[in-house]
C-alpha cells in the first residue's frame, strides 16, 4: 500500500512541484495545504501517513502546526521543509515532534528518503544538520525551553505577522477579548511591551521568518 502523504507550502508552485515528485516515486498526496491552520484540519480529517510542512506559512508555522497534528492525527508523522539549517530551528523542531528536517536546497534529494525513513520508525536530517544539533546539545548555551502556550504562541504570531485583535480573533475562532487577554499575559511572560518588541521576538524564536 502505498504511502499516504499531506503536503503544506504557502507558495502554489512549491506544492505543484513538490506533488509532482513525490507522485513519480508513487506516493499518494491526499491533499495539499496552503497555510498551517489548514494542514491541522486536512491531517485531522484524513489521517496521513506522513505531513510534509513548509516551516515558514503564515498563520500556523510548520513547527506549531506540527504539534497541533500530533494532537488531530497521533499516527501522522511529520516532516519539516525549511531553508534554515539554524540550530535554534532545528531543536525546536525536534522539541515540537517532528521526525524529519529537510533543507528546501536538497528537497529534490532528500525528501523521499526522509519520508521512507520516518515511516519506518526512524530520524531524518538533511546532512550538514546533524553537526548543527550534536553541537547545540554539546553547547552549555542550548536553547531553553519555550515560556508560551500553544494559544500565545499563535497570537504572537499573528500580531507578529500584523492582524489586529478582530482579526487573530476571526482565524483563533475566540473573542477579541480573550485575543487582548492571551496577549497581554504573553508580553508579562516576555517582558516584552510593545509591538516592535514581539516581532523581534518572534523572528528570534522561529515563529516567523525575517
Amino acid at each position: 500500500m502505498s504511502v499516504r502523504l499531506l503536503l503544506a507550502d504557502d507558495h502554489t508552485l512549491v506544492r505543484q512541484g513538490l506533488r509532482a515528485l513525490l507522485e513519480r516515486e508513487q506516493f499518494e498526496v491526499l491533499a495539499e495545504a496552503a497555510d498551517g491552520f489548514e494542514a491541522v484540519q486536512a491531517a485531522e480529517k484524513l489521517n496521513p501517513d506522513v505531513a510534509i510542512l513548509d516551516l515558514g506559512m503564515p498563520g500556523l508555522n510548520g513547527i506549531d502546526a506540527s504539534r497541533e497534528i500530533r494532537r488531530a492525527s497521533p499516527r501522522s508523522r511529520v516532516v519539516l521543509l525549511t531553508m534554515h539549517p539554524d540550530e535554534h530551528y532545528v531543536l525546536a523542531a525536534l522539541r515540537s515532534g517532528v521526525r524529519g528536517y529537510v533543507l528546501k536546497t536538497r528537497a529534490a534529494a532528500d525528501l523521499v528518503q526522509a519520508i521512507r525513513e520516518v515511516c519506518a520508525g526512524h530520524m531524518y536530517l538533511s546532512p550538514g544538520i546533524a553537526h548543527a544539533v550534536v553541537e547545540a546539545f554539546l553547547s552549555k548555551n542550548d536553547t531553553p525551553e519555550d515560556p508560551l502556550t500553544r494559544r500565545e504562541r499563535q497570537v504572537l504570531q499573528l500580531v507578529a505577522e500584523g492582524k489586529t485583535t478582530k482579526e487573530t480573533a476571526v482565524i483563533l475562532g475566540i473573542s477579541a477579548k480573550t485575543v487582548e487577554s492571551h496577549r497581554t499575559r504573553l508580553m508579562q511572560k516576555l517582558d516584552i511591551h510593545e509591538t516592535a518588541g514581539l516581532v523581534r521576538y518572534a523572528i528570534r524564536s522561529g515563529v516567523i521568518q525575517a
